[in-house]
Parts: structure tokens; C-alpha cells; sequence
């Protein structure tokens, strides 16, 4: 294996399978990137160890189980202080209808999905928003439909540092 910061080969063949499919077992994953199984569960661990791998999850169907609206949400607070985003960022984080939630640059201080059972709902939810402390403006983007949503491009990744 490439040292402790750099992904060889086989880490991204393993990447890979596991972009396609989460539930693969160790043994299939081995055959599949050509490596013994001993050899694919200690990679594995390194990889999770290391953060390269931060979770392993199921791909949902948002609107199969109820959530009819999805919006990406921009927020543009009235101070950048730490202080403000961290109030911010801990009030977002117990709302469990924000699947994500990223901190950008620009005019926008934080770009949120969210998911809702109805437009009623999202409304409710955007009012909400607006009415945070230290919140200046909410928009709102909803979703009509996913043009693209794929793996991540692992072919370009050899040259980057794993750690």
C-alpha cells in the first residue's frame, strides 16, 4: 500500500466498488480489486481510519417515503463572526428535515437541503429561517428534478492526498 497520505490503486478500485455498491462483503470486494481479503478488510479500516471513507449509507428516495418538496435553501447572515455562524450551525443541526448543510463563500453564507411532506411545510420551514437570529435573507430553490447525481470521479483522484 502507497504510504499513510496517498491513495494507490487498489484504495481507488476499492473507492469505487464501494461508490457503486455500499453492501458489498469484504470477500466479493477483494475478488472484485484483486486483492486478498485480509489485505481488502486492513485497506478498509485504513481508509475509514484516515477519513477518506466518513460513512456508508443508503441512497433514499425522498419523495417514496413522503417528502414530497425538496429545496435547496440559501441563508445570508447578518454577521460572519464565529460566534454568530457557530449559533447558527447548532440551531440547524436539530432540525432533521436539513439533510446538508454547507458553509460557502460569496453573498451566501450557507447553502442547506431540505427535504418537506408538502409546500405548506416548507413554507412553514422557510419562515422559520427567516426568523433565526442574525438571519438577513432566506431563498429558496426547490427542486423540480435530479439531472445528474453520480459517484465521485476516482479516476481523477491518484495525485491527491488521502489524509
Amino acid at each position: 500500500m502507497a504510504g499513510r497520505d496517498q491513495l494507490d490503486g487498489v484504495d481507488l478500485k476499492i473507492l469505487a466498488e464501494l461508490q457503486e455498491d455500499g453492501r458489498v462483503r469484504n470477500n466479493e470486494l477483494a475478488l472484485r480489486v484483486g486483492v486478498s481479503a485480509p489485505n481488502c478488510l486492513r485497506r478498509l479500516k485504513s481508509l475509514f481510519s484516515r477519513g477518506v471513507i466518513r460513512a456508508v449509507r443508503a441512497v433514499i428516495d425522498e419523495r417514496r417515503l413522503g417528502y414530497e418538496v425538496v429545496s435547496f435553501v440559501s441563508i445570508q447572515l447578518g454577521s460572519q463572526a464565529q460566534p454568530v455562524l457557530e449559533a447558527f450551525e447548532s440551531s440547524i443541526a436539530a432540525i432533521p428535515r436539513i439533510q446538508q448543510c454547507w458553509r460557502i463563500s460569496g453573498d451566501t453564507d450557507y447553502l442547506l437541503k431540505c427535504v418537506a411532506p408538502s409546500v405548506e411545510s416548507m413554507r412553514q420551514q422557510l419562515l422559520h429561517f427567516a426568523a433565526m437570529p442574525n438571519v438577513k435573507n432566506v431563498r429558496s430553490f426547490p427542486v423540480l428534478g435530479v439531472a445528474k447525481d453520480v459517484p465521485l470521479p476516482l479516476q481523477e483522484a491518484s495525485a491527491l492526498p488521502a489524509g
